[in-house]
């Protein structure tokens, strides 16, 4: 039995050594590769990052005109309803593109050339998002600055005010708009180059290390009245809280906060996710906090305590590396 416990506790105190070793090396590459990320527009879709119903309809349409790509179409449905075709707001807004009776009237589209115009329908919706777009991109094509931000910006604020100001006008929600939509693009597009590492990483993985052994409580954010404990997503969440980026509080969202990386391109501190359905990130349902070595560390289930998971799994979905802007940018409500 004694020989069991040395043999474990070598285990550990390697897997420990091994961990803090690759958060060392976080820093490392985060120095080396301050200027690595490739750049440019982005014309396909990162793996999953849109519901499979709607991938075709919006990498076809994310092509209809220079001011737009798949990946920037895909960040305003996110935003507007989170690709909830019943989606309705307070304002009237609806479906998956959230348009309101006045401009859907205006704009709307037969996108499915079924013989209706049904903004409830993502088949109309969709297209329709994607001709508005470029139409108010025509408003304002002789505006000076970037066409893409002027567009999006006409879209928040109208073309008039884009055509007065001569580019974004100083309205901070506009700004903010405009500057929300373009970080999440960076989300739903698939990386053409390296993806810069986050310098926060090492700081959530220490963190989730000091957690190790918790018992797991669904729905735990780590709070006293949790009793300390969490679930999958409030672990992650507290870990990048501990550095100063405020995560979503569930795992499908937090999926939507920086570019994925490729399996091969992980580094410590990337956030790695799992779901049932490998088409669709919102069906995500468990996350983990990569550490190296094919290793997360995660809240696994109840009865269980956090600690270290393989991650190479049939279930494992893709990765995130988390940016401050791509958080930022994360709608509180989708």
């Amino acid at each position: 039995m004694r020989k069991a416990w040395v043999a474990a506790g070598i285990a550990v105190s390697s897997a420990l050594v091994l961990v803090m070793l690759l958060v060392v090396g976080v820093y490392v590459v985060a120095g080396n590769l301050v200027n690595g990320a490739g750049g440019g527009a982005a014309k396909t879709l990162a793996k999953g990052s849109v519901p499979a119903a709607y991938q075709a309809l919006v990498q076809k349409w994310g092509n209809r005109c220079p001011a737009i790509n798949p990946a920037l179409l895909a960040a305003q449905l996110y935003q507007e309803s989170g690709f909830n075709p019943k989606a309705q707001s307070h304002a009237a807004a609806q479906g998956i593109a959230q348009f309101i009776p006045g401009t859907w009237a205006t704009h709307g589209i037969d996108g499915d050339g079924d013989g209706d115009r049904d903004v409830w329908d993502p088949a109309d919706a969709i297209p329709s998002a994607a001709a508005y777009d470029c139409a108010l991109a025509s408003y304002v094509k002789d505006v000076g600055g970037n066409l893409t931000e002027n567009m999006l910006a006409s879209y928040n604020a109208g073309a008039y005010a884009v055509i007065k100001y001569g580019g974004v006008p100083p309205y901070a929600e506009t700004q903010n708009y405009v500057k929300r939509i373009l970080a999440l693009e960076k989300s739903f597009a698939a990386p053409v180059g390296r993806v810069d590492p986050s310098r926060q990483a090492a700081g959530a993985i220490a963190y989730a290390q000091k957690k190790l052994g918790t018992l797991y409580l669904w729905g735990g954010n780590g709070t006293p009245e949790h009793g300390g404990r969490f679930d999958c997503s409030g672990l992650t969440k507290a870990a990048y809280e501990s550095v100063g980026i405020t995560l979503p509080r569930v795992a499908n969202d937090q999926y939507n906060a920086g570019p994925h990386p490729g399996r091969d391109e992980l580094l410590p501190g990337d956030l790695v996710f799992f779901s049932d359905d490998l088409t669709n990130s919102r069906a995500i349902r468990h996350v983990g906090i990569y550490v190296g070595g094919g290793y997360m560390i995660n809240a696994p289930r109840t009865g269980a305590v956090i600690r270290f998971d393989p991650i190479d799994t049939p279930d494992y979905f893709g990765a995130t590396r988390v940016t401050e802007d791509g958080a930022k940018a994360l709608p509180t409500t989708v």
